[in-house]
C-alpha cells in the first residue's frame, strides 16, 4: 500500500529505490558493507556466533535435567527449547545468508536486518502468546552478537556492485536487477555520515533532525536527496521497501505505484537535466550584471574534498571543519603528525588558492563520539563547545594550531576561531597561537603566515564587533549557530523546526551590521553558514553587501546563477526595505 511520511527537506533532489534500515532494534552494532571475497567469512562468523549459543543451551539443559522440578521449572525448561528452536529456525538463517551474499552487509548488520524483518511478522500474529516470542528472538540475537563480539571488523568499504544507474523500466519492469539504495534511520551522527559517505546510498531518511542539523549540513555536502524529522519513518519503512524521497518538498513516499514511480522518474530526469545547465556556468566569471566580483568558496569536511571544490569552481575553501577528523575514533584525538598531513593535502589539493581551517568545534550535535554524548547537561549546545573545549585543553589546541601552522608552509592558509564571545577568550588565544610559533621555532620545523579569523555566530559577538575588528583579520558569519542563538531554538530538533528562521528581522540584522561594520574597517567578511548556498537568500545578502560566499560544492554554480542575474546597486535599496519589514519573508519571496 502506498503512504507518504512528511519530514524536513534538507537537501534538494528526488532519489528512488530499496530501503536500507540500519537496525531499529535496542541493540547497538557496527552497519558496513563488506567486499564479496569476504561473503564465506562473514556467514562462518555468524554460524560460529550461533553456534556457540546453541551449545550454551545445550549445556544449560544437560544441568537443568539433572535438576529437580523445584529448581529447574517446566517453564525454564520450555523456555530454552523456545530459544533452541529461534536459534536454528531457517528462515532466520536464511534470511541472515541473504543480506550477506546479496547486499553484502556485514555479519552483525545482517542478523539485527533479519530480526527486524522477523520482529515485523510477530508484530502481526493475532495469538498473543506468539506476539510475545519476538522478546526471545531479541534476546537470542542479542546472545548471538555477544557471541561474535571480539571479532575485529574491517572498516567500511565502497560498495562497488551498486554503483551503476537503474533506469525507471529497470525500477518499473525488474525487481531483480541492483538498485539504487536509500540509507533509513532513526538518527545519524556526523561521523556515520562521514563512513556512508564512502558508500552509494542514494539518498536517506532519519527520523529526526532540522535542516541545518550537522547531519543534514553533510548531507548537502554529499549532494544526495536527503529527508530529516521524519519521526516514525524507520518505524512505518520495511527493509527492502521501494522509497521515493522528494528532497525538495520533503516528503518520503513508501511502496509507490507504477504511475508515481513514473512521475518521479520525470522529475529526476528533469533535475539532472537543470544540473546539466549549471554546469555550463562553471567557467563563467561571479560577476554580477553591475560588475561586482563575488567570491564563491567552499565549505569542506575531509582534505580529499578539496577535490569537489575544485571541480565546482571555488576560488578557496571558505571553511575546512576539521573537527571531523577527530570523530568516531574512540576517544584517541590525531596527533600533530596526522592532523598536519591532512591539512597539507587540503592546502595543496586547493593548488594555490586559499583554504580556511576552523579549529575543532565539538559539541551539542556534534559529539566527538557516540559513546562520548554529553548527557549530563540539559543543554550542551550552551557548555562546554568549540573554542570553549580547546582553551580548557591547551595541550590539544597547541597540537592543532602548530599543524595548521606547518600546513602554512605549503600554501594559503586562513586560521579561523569558532564561537569567540569573550575578549579574555580573543587574548588567551592569541596567546597560544604565539605560543605554537615559538614551539615550533625551539623545534625548528619549517611554518608559514597565517591570517586570523574569527566566526560571528553568536549575538553577543555580533553585537560587540569593535572588539573582534581589533584583533582579528578577517570575519566569518556562522548563520547556523547565529540563528539558532539569536531565536533560542534547537536547529537539530524536528519539533521547533518550524520556529527556525533564517529570515527574521533580528538575525538579518545582525548580518547586516556585521557586513557594514567589516566593510568600513576594511575587513573581509564571509557567510559561511547554510544561509550562503540557500539560493533565497542570494540576493539579499548581496543587497547587505556581502561579497564572498562559503557552501558545499554543490550549492556554489546555483547561486552562481543567482548572481550573475542580480543587480547589487538596486539590490542595496531593496535589501534596506526589506530590513525595515516585520516579516522579511514575505518580501523576499517576491524578489527584488
Amino acid at each position: 500500500m502506498t503512504f507518504s511520511i512528511h519530514g524536513l527537506a534538507v537537501a534538494r533532489g528526488i532519489a528512488i529505490g530499496r530501503a536500507v534500515l540500519v537496525a531499529s532494534s535496542r541493540l547497538d552494532v557496527a552497519h558496513y558493507f563488506i567486499e564479496p571475497s569476504q561473503v564465506g567469512a562473514e556467514i562462518n562468523r555468524v554460524r560460529d556466533g550461533r553456534d556457540a549459543v546453541v551449545g550454551e543451551i545445550q549445556r544449560l539443559q544437560t544441568s537443568i535435567a539433572q535438576m529437580g522440578p523445584k529448581e529447574a521449572p517446566h517453564e525454564l525448561t520450555a523456555l530454552l527449547d523456545v530459544h533452541l528452536m529461534l536459534l536454528q529456525d531457517e528462515e532466520l538463517s536464511n534470511g541472515v545468508h541473504h543480506w550477506i551474499k546479496d547486499r553484502l552487509y556485514n555479519a552483525e548488520w545482517a542478523l539485527t536486518t533479519q530480526l527486524d524483518v522477523i520482529a515485523r511478522q510477530f508484530d502481526e500474529m493475532e495469538d498473543e502468546y506468539l506476539r510475545e516470542r519476538k522478546a526471545d528472538l531479541e534476546q537470542i540475537t542479542e546472545k548471538v552478537l555477544r557471541a561474535m563480539r571480539g571479532v575485529s571488523s574491517p572498516l567500511m568499504q565502497p560498495l562497488g556492485r551498486h554503483g551503476r544507474k537503474t533506469s525507471q523500466q529497470d525500477l518499473l519492469l525488474d525487481d531483480t536487477v541492483d538498485v539504487p539504495l536509500i540509507l533509513v534511520a532513526h538518527d545519524l551522527s556526523p561521523a556515520d555520515m562521514l563512513q556512508f559517505k564512502q558508500s552509494v546510498f542514494a539518498g536517506f531518511i532519519t527520523d529526526v533532525g532540522g535542516k541545518t542539523s550537522h547531519t543534514a549540513i553533510v548531507a548537502r555536502s554529499l549532494d544526495i536527496p536527503a529527508v530529516v524529522g521524519a519521526r516514525l519513518g524507520s518505524h512505518l519503512i520495511r527493509q527492502d521497501d521501494w522509497v521515493v524521497i522528494d528532497g525538495d518538498a520533503g516528503v518520503v513516499v513508501v511502496d509507490p505505484s507504477a504511475i508515481i514511480l513514473a512521475e518521479y522518474g520525470f522529475k529526476q530526469r528533469q533535475g539532472e537535466l537543470q544540473r546539466g545547465r549549471l554546469q555550463r556556468l562553471l567557467h563563467t566569471p561571479a560577476v554580477t550584471m553591475d560588475g561586482q566580483k563575488i567570491e564563491l568558496l567552499a565549505n569542506i569536511e575531509m582534505p580529499d574534498d578539496a577535490a569537489s571544490a575544485l571541480n565546482a569552481g571555488a576560488v578557496g575553501v571558505g571553511l575546512f571543519r576539521s573537527e571531523f577528523l577527530f570523530m568516531g575514533r574512540h576517544g584517541k584525538l590525531p596527533n600533530e603528525d596526522e592532523q598536519y598531513q591532512a591539512y597539507r593535502r587540503a592546502v595543496e589539493g586547493m593548488q594555490g588558492l586559499p583554504v580556511t581551517i576552523r579549529t575543532v568545534d565539538v559539541g551539542a550535535d556534534k559529539p566527538l563520539d557516540d559513546t562520548l554524548r554529553d548527557d549530563a547537561h540539559l543543554n550542551p549546545a550552551l557548555g562546554l563547545r568549540a573554542i570553549r573545549w580547546s582553551l580548557a585543553d591547551p595541550a590539544m589546541f597547541l597540537t592543532q594550531l602548530r599543524a595548521i601552522l606547518r600546513a602554512a608552509a605549503h600554501g594559503q592558509v586562513h586560521l579561523l576561531i569558532p564561537m569567540l564571545v569573550h575578549a579574555s577568550e580573543i587574548r588567551q588565544t592569541m596567546a597560544l597561537i604565539d605560543h605554537a610559533r615559538v614551539q615550533l621555532d625551539n623545534r625548528g620545523v619549517a611554518y608559514g603566515a597565517v591570517k586570523i579569523g574569527a566566526m560571528i555566530e553568536i549575538p553577543a559577538a555580533a553585537l560587540t564587533l569593535k572588539v573582534f575588528l581589533k584583533y582579528f583579520d578577517f570575519l566569518s558569519i556562522g548563520t547556523n549557530d547565529l540563528i539558532q542563538y539569536t531565536l533560542a531554538i534547537d536547529r537539530a530538533d524536528e519539533s521547533v523546526a518550524h520556529l527556525y528562521d533564517p529570515m527574521h528581522p533580528a538575525v538579518l540584522r545582525l548580518v547586516a551590521n556585521t557586513i557594514a561594520a567589516s566593510h568600513a574597517q576594511g575587513k573581509p567578511v564571509t557567510v559561511c553558514g547554510e544561509m550562503a548556498g540557500d539560493v533565497a537568500m542570494t540576493r539579499l545578502l548581496l543587497g547587505m553587501g556581502l561579497r564572498s560566499f562559503s557552501m558545499h560544492p554543490a550549492q556554489i554554480l546555483a547561486v552562481k546563477q543567482e548572481l550573475l542575474r542580480a543587480d547589487t546597486a538596486k539590490l542595496a535599496l531593496w535589501a534596506e526595505q526589506v530590513m525595515m519589514e516585520d516579516e522579511p519573508s514575505t518580501r523576499i519571496a517576491k524578489k527584488a
